[in-house]
């Protein structure tokens, strides 16, 4: 498999390319622009684009489907039911999506928003916004907050052995180093740890 990562600059996101030379098929994720790099790298590879796979639908990350589809008639993968008026393919957590050459393990991490998800295909995870380099989502309440943390414990940092982690903004990383250090999830441990211990006053 290769591997293509391309910066985004409307939203300051990543948008990855997973292509297969041998039978010369590939899937798009996160596709939060589509300008002339991602569409040469495609082109270039003689690829034929099977899917895109969606792991949230704000903005930054689904931006660029207008002009994709423009280009692509390719099917659309994601939890809600349309993102940005394109009917998607609806998936939910613990599909496995048999796309071409690519088996595809759905694992819902709400929390940032309703529909994240996080892709796993072979040894790579692709974590939206959910999860990224020492940092986790955003989330809008303290129970989005720990719901995602929870998801994030249950979901992901329970796998065993190591994954590439391929977030949705900033550097890849390892699931071991995030076990290790991720500075949002050990912060939000620390702060339950501190947490006084519940009195009932009668």
């Amino acid at each position: 498999m290769k591997l293509f990562f391309h910066y985004c600059s409307f939203g300051f996101s990543n948008c990855y390319v997973l292509g297969d030379n041998d039978i010369s098929k590939a899937i798009i994720i996160d596709p939060g622009s589509m300008d002339a790099q991602i569409l040469e790298y495609i082109e270039r590879n003689d690829f034929f684009l099977e899917a895109v796979l969606i792991t949230h639908d704000h903005p930054g990350h689904v931006h660029g489907l207008r002009t994709l589809r423009r280009i692509y008639q390719t099917e659309i993968f994601a939890i809600n039911r349309t993102v940005m008026d394109f009917k998607t393919t609806q998936v939910k957590d613990g599909d496995i999506l048999n796309i071409g050459p690519f088996a595809a393990e759905v694992i819902s991490v709400p929390g940032h928003s309703a529909d994240s998800v996080v892709y796993r295909i072979g040894s790579l995870l692709f974590t939206g916004d959910v999860l990224t380099s020492g940092l986790v989502g955003t989330t809008d309440s303290a129970y989005g907050t720990k719901t995602q943390i929870n998801s994030l414990r249950s979901r992901l940092l329970s796998l065993p052995g190591d994954y590439t982690v391929l977030p949705g903004h900033g550097p890849p990383s390892t699931l071991e180093a995030e076990r290790r250090y991720n500075v949002g999830i050990n912060q939000y441990s620390e702060s339950q740890n501190r947490r006084p211990p519940f009195k009932l006053t009668l």
